[in-house]
């Protein structure tokens, strides 16, 4: 199992940072059907081959998951992809 940690800075005011986290994971599930549900100030996302979290903390997000073996052996594209959004989106 591989596993992604990722810290990313903003400086959005928490109401817009939990609206652009939300539009991230209405992607997610769109394009691959991933299931997602908010618990606090945490976005839980999971379907086969992969379980995670997008947690908002003051000034930043805290990106982690867990890839099955399948998904595990395109770790390098995923995180490189999860960066990019959120470099997109958190700018």
């Amino acid at each position: 199992m591989s596993n992604i940690d990722i810290r990313h800075a903003h400086s959005l005011p928490p109401q817009q940072a939990r609206q652009a986290v939300q539009e991230v994971a209405d992607k997610l599930a769109e394009r691959f059907g991933v299931a997602c549900n908010w618990t606090g100030d945490t976005l839980n996302f999971n379907r086969s081959g992969v379980d995670g979290h997008i947690a908002l903390e003051p000034g930043q997000l805290h990106v982690t998951a867990k890839l099955g073996f399948l998904l595990g052996t395109m770790k390098g594209p995923i995180e490189a992809e999860i960066r990019r959004v959120l470099d997109e989106r958190f700018a």
